[in-house]
């Protein structure tokens, strides 16, 4: 992969001049890093095998500076999700304690949102649900499982808002979601435990952002036969 740096985005190429190795050599070991179960040490080693030497702390700074902007670039061009959502929360560690990653699909697994919360209550299941409604428009129908926070927060919303939302409460029907878990956790799992809050939150929104993009999610691609590895690519221009 060349790429010519004239042809990033301008938030991208401010970054790309204060590093000091090419982008295409960046986004390869950031792809790598959020879309396959790979530590930091396997990566720098894998790049050494290609005559390559970077540090395995290099790529992770390389991955916090560069995925808040792939990221956002993801979030808009994002492509419309069903209005039957399927919502539900899994655990990740974070500095030794236990976080909350909130996620909803729709019906058809797609990703419709995702937010990282260091609390399992009320407050952080109703911010994560009105985030998503922000991001897509208001469902028709939304399953949670048997968790009191989930139900409690579209309740309040219903409450406050008169939005009329169909609530089931299903744990067959949280199926869907409750697999999709497994893609995320596959990727975080040889990273051990995240150091802080805020790195936890944007390495994982990365892995979320390809993992969306395996799904075929992201929108205006021109080759619809393109790989995934060139539509990650795709965010840096």
């Amino acid at each position: 992969m060349q790429i010519d740096q004239k042809a990033l985005n301008e938030t991208l190429r401010r970054v790309f001049l204060r590093l000091h190795h090419p982008a295409e050599i960046i986004l390869t070991c950031v792809r790598w890093y959020v879309a396959y179960p790979l530590s930091l040490r396997q990566i720098e080693e894998m790049m050494a095998e290609r005559g390559v030497e970077v540090d395995h702390a290099t790529i992770h700074r390389w991955a916090i500076k560069m995925l808040p902007v792939l990221v956002t670039v993801c979030r808009r061009r994002k492509r419309p999700v069903g209005k039957s959502w399927r919502m539900d929360e899994t655990y990740i560690k974070v500095a030794g304690q236990w976080k909350y990653l909130y996620r909803a699909v729709d019906k058809s697994g797609a990703t419709v949102d995702f937010l990282l919360r260091a609390k399992r209550d009320h407050a952080a299941a109703r911010t994560c649900f009105e985030r998503a409604i922000g991001l897509h428009d208001v469902p028709e129908k939304v399953a949670v499982d048997k968790s009191g926070s989930n139900k409690a927060a579209i309740v309040s919303i219903q409450a406050d808002t008169g939005l009329a939302i169909t609530l089931r409460q299903s744990k067959c029907l949280n199926n869907i979601v409750e697999q999709d878990h497994r893609a995320v956790k596959r990727v975080t799992r040889p990273m051990l435990e995240f150091k802080n809050f805020r790195c936890a939150r944007i390495l994982i929104a990365g892995i979320e952002t390809m993992h969306m993009i395996r799904k075929s999610q992201l929108g205006d691609i021109k080759d619809r036969g393109s790989s995934a590895a060139n539509q990650f690519y795709s965010l840096a221009f």
